[in-house]
């Protein structure tokens, strides 16, 4: 029996396939203007028996497809569980919210912050911030917090923070100094949702900014825990769907 799990978010869709139970492919598009078409390729693509979607336009299946769908906080419970049994915090910094998810012994959601009115410490803030300093997704993670200048960058609001870098860049303000300021101001943002869900370990980091690993010491700093990372970190909400498709 071949499943599939799909994570439509707001920058990337994710699918996950499950075949006889083990995971046989994943893939990730861009969302593009037209998602639901880039569902149906994918779709077309795995022929799966049966399918769960997830994710900020999930309903986008279930109206259109009658496919069945599950919330993101279920989904996330789920992939995180199976690539870390013992989880029971998971931090999701995603494209247009942020989550953190604490799960009880049996893995079951036991309550949950998200931030999703604004795109504040999300991870289009990140994207956005990266670009005003002309750094690239990935190397925006690179920056070492070593020897550097203490910057404070006091909005959350993506505009207000852009314009603040501005204007430490006019200042003269190093450009590295300002990419720490920025991840401190994120990682405050996270570490103050996860104290009202009182964090437990095993911590996870799910989602594409798992990769950023300037994000990931400041949480672990932060927290003074060790936070797992999986090889495929984006993959979480898909897998959990897929499993959910499965019956597990």
């Amino acid at each position: 029996m071949r499943v599939l799990g799909i994570d439509i978010g707001s920058r990337f869709i994710k699918a996950a396939l499950l075949e006889n139970g083990e995971l046989a492919a994943t893939r990730m598009v861009d969302t593009s203007f037209d998602p639901l078409e880039r569902c149906k390729e994918l779709l077309e693509e795995t022929a799966a028996d049966k399918v769960v979607a997830t994710g900020y336009g999930r309903h986008l299946l279930e109206v259109h497809s009658d496919i069945k769908t599950i919330t993101e906080i279920k989904a996330f419970a789920r992939g995180a569980r199976a690539m870390f049994p013992s989880c029971r915090t998971i931090i999701d910094i995603g494209g247009q919210d942020t989550k953190v998810i604490s799960l009880d012994d049996a893995g079951s959601v036991k309550k949950f912050e998200m931030n999703d009115r604004c795109a504040a410490g999300t991870g289009k803030f990140v994207e956005i911030m990266a670009r005003a300093l002309g750094y690239s997704l990935e190397g925006f993670g690179f920056v070492s917090p070593e020897g550097r200048r203490e910057l404070q960058i006091n909005s959350m609001c993506t505009v207000f923070a852009e314009s603040e870098v501005i204007s430490l860049i006019t200042k003269g303000a190093g450009r590295e100094d300002i990419a720490l300021a920025l991840h401190r101001s994120v990682a405050s943002r996270v570490l103050s949702m996860a104290r009202r869900v009182s964090l437990e370990e095993e911590v996870v980091f799910a989602g594409g900014c798992a990769r950023n690993g300037l994000l990931k010491n400041l949480l672990e700093t932060g927290t003074g825990k060790t936070i797992n990372v999986a090889k495929s970190p984006e993959i979480t909400g898909a897998l959990g769907a897929a499993l959910y498709a499965l019956g597990r």
